[in-house]
């Protein structure tokens, strides 16, 4: 099995590290292509003012100096002998869940394999109220990984879907177990804007990262990360709101 990996935080990221480490008790035919600094909230950017460049760190083993979109379009054009069975996204150094999908880079790098045609999964750690910083635990993802990837590398995907993981952040221990979910929403008029002022006085905003408050809906990955599982949700790139589409058509045949 040939696997291509990648991921939004940079090539040299430690969630890279640990996704390498899952991917390789699959298979050995790994290759690397990821932004050579992190991209994320990128979400399918892509590269069209300035030219990318490719660097090469090893064998198998590429940044691109551009975004995760980019990476893995050189990866499937300009860096790997073939097209690989599986691209695995991650892991993320945070959640990737609800509609905060349509910001990730993570995700989005695997939208761009699931356009490509290839089984593309993106991976999640969430973030612990006591995570900080390089001290982040990736341990559920750790331990987690290879029991979720195992059947998902296995499971029929209609074409154009994708799959979307995320890892609570507990102790692996802890973690209860594994839940197919739908995508949740986050209540977005609660989200932080932090005000400051740079050295030479001027006003600068930076949007903030505090968590944004919810009531996980049944059924969903937020709701399966609150219970202490690792959620996995497939996803799928047609954003048509079909039952809608008859009655825009009546509108316009007015």
């Amino acid at each position: 099995m040939k696997i291509l990996l990648t991921n939004d935080d940079g090539v040299h990221a430690p969630g890279l590290e640990v996704l390498e480490a899952i991917a390789r008790q699959f298979s050995d035919d790994i290759w690397i292509c990821a932004p050579d600094e992190e991209q994320s909230g990128m979400g399918h950017a892509l590269t069209l003012t300035r030219p990318v460049r490719l660097r090469k760190h090893g064998e198998r083993r590429f940044s691109v100096t551009g975004t995760p979109t980019d990476s893995v379009t050189m990866g499937l054009r300009q860096v790997m002998d073939g097209p690989p069975d599986v691209i695995l996204s991650g892991v993320n150094r945070g959640a990737n869940l609800g509609d905060d999908i349509t910001y990730s880079g993570t995700v989005s790098a695997a939208i761009e394999g699931a356009l490509a045609g290839i089984r593309s999964i993106a991976l999640s750690q969430v973030i612990g109220r006591g995570d900080a910083g390089d001290d982040m635990s990736f341990a559920a993802a750790q331990e987690w990984g290879a029991k979720v990837l195992a059947p998902l590398l296995d499971t029929p995907l209609p074409e154009r879907t994708l799959v979307n993981v995320n890892f609570p952040p507990r102790a692996p221990a802890d973690v209860k177990g594994i839940r197919a979910v739908s995508q949740g929403f986050h209540d977005y008029s609660r989200g932080t804007v932090v005000e400051g002022r740079d050295p030479r006085g001027f006003r600068y905003f930076w949007f903030g990262l505090q968590a944004i408050e919810h009531t996980p809906d049944h059924g969903t990955d937020l709701e399966a990360i609150a219970d202490g599982y690792v959620s996995v949700t497939p996803l799928q790139l047609d954003l048509t709101h079909h039952s809608s589409l008859e009655a825009l058509g009546q509108r316009f045949q007015r």
